[in-house]
């Protein structure tokens, strides 16, 4: 029950006045600070305005674009890369978001780099090379504030690699299969990277982790749905499948459970397993009654789903009693 609405109601139940309904809040904590928000409170601000700098820094070049000369820009961004990068290393206290504004700030300078000179670069080339240029950045923070959007730069250099090596179309072909694998194998190298296993080399916490998780998760899932729906059924699929059930079966055990990234991995492999079962219908049995396989699919996804989740919490209740 709501510790609130119980309060609510002894103080209607006994008509308390003011002063005593109050000493009551007062006995039950209600009134008191929540417990951490002294650290945190800052440190979340701190980290808020790091990202709407870096980013107001970056729209204000774009709205000045005209005023601004090139080596104006150049100067600006290289500036704000420089200033923040050692004001990181100076103040500890405020390492995170000033590191932060420092990634963004190499971003952004990678991309007037390329809009400037059209080296020709592919842009996977851009975001590989902002990952790399950042990573002794992240090591030298040691925060989830840089690994997560790392994670995240890191993955859309993959993703965007993954497109040009396929004829830069995002169709799945299975002659493309081992350009599929390749990226799948660097995702998982990613998520080990990020994992706890590493954690006292590089200071990711499970946020990096778990961002590197649902973004493999996705790549898996896409893939693998666009295997399924090709002409003929492209070996995506039944890789994919195999990659979340590996990945569920890994997350899934005491010594790497983490009901984040399992969830998430749960969830691609219901739609992979729901879309499946739905070709399997309307393809092999075409006709018939359209409405009946319309419910066989719906009760297959909410038993799917209702399976999930029942594993799941039990297998979080056996990590839970595991670590009391």
């Amino acid at each position: 029950m709501d510790l609130r609405q119980s309060l609510f109601e002894l103080i209607a139940r006994h008509q308390l006045d003011r002063t005593q309904a109050r000493q009551l809040q007062q006995l039950s904590g209600l009134l008191d600070e929540p417990p951490g928000l002294a650290s945190w409170l800052p440190r979340g601000a701190a980290i808020l305005g790091a990202a709407l700098g870096g980013l107001g820094v970056v729209m204000w070049i774009a709205a000045n674009w005209e005023t601004l000369g090139r080596p104006g820009r150049f100067g600006l961004l290289q500036a704000l890369v420089l200033a923040t990068a050692v004001g990181a290393a100076w103040r500890p206290a405020a390492r995170a978001p000033l590191g932060l504004l420092s990634l963004l700030g190499i971003g952004a300078l990678f991309a007037y780099f390329g809009q400037t000179y059209q080296t020709g670069a592919d842009a996977w080339q851009l975001f590989a090379l902002w990952a790399v240029l950042a990573l002794p950045l992240c090591l030298g923070a040691r925060s989830d504030v840089l690994w997560t959007p790392w994670a995240l730069v890191a993955m859309t250099a993959l993703s965007l690699w993954t497109h040009t090596h396929i004829g830069r179309q995002w169709q799945v072909r299975p002659e493309d299969l081992d350009v599929h694998m390749l990226a799948w194998a660097m995702a998982l190298l990613l998520v080990a990277a990020l994992s706890p296993a590493l954690r006292r080399f590089t200071g990711a916490g499970p946020w990096a982790m778990r961002t590197a998780i649902v973004l493999a998760v996705m790549s898996f899932t896409l893939i693998a749905l666009g295997g399924l729906f090709h002409k003929t059924v492209a070996g995506q699929y039944p890789l994919g499948l195999l990659m979340l059930v590996v990945s569920a079966g890994l997350l899934g055990t005491r010594r790497h459970f983490e009901v984040f990234g399992l969830s998430a991995v749960a969830l691609g492999l219901n739609a992979l397993l729901v879309a499946g079962l739905g070709r399997w219908l309307f393809d092999r049995h075409g006709g018939g009654d359209e409405i009946g396989k319309l419910m066989l699919l719906g009760l297959g996804a909410a038993g799917l789903l209702a399976a999930s989740v029942s594993g799941i919490l039990r297998l979080s209740r056996r990590a839970t009693g595991a670590q009391a």
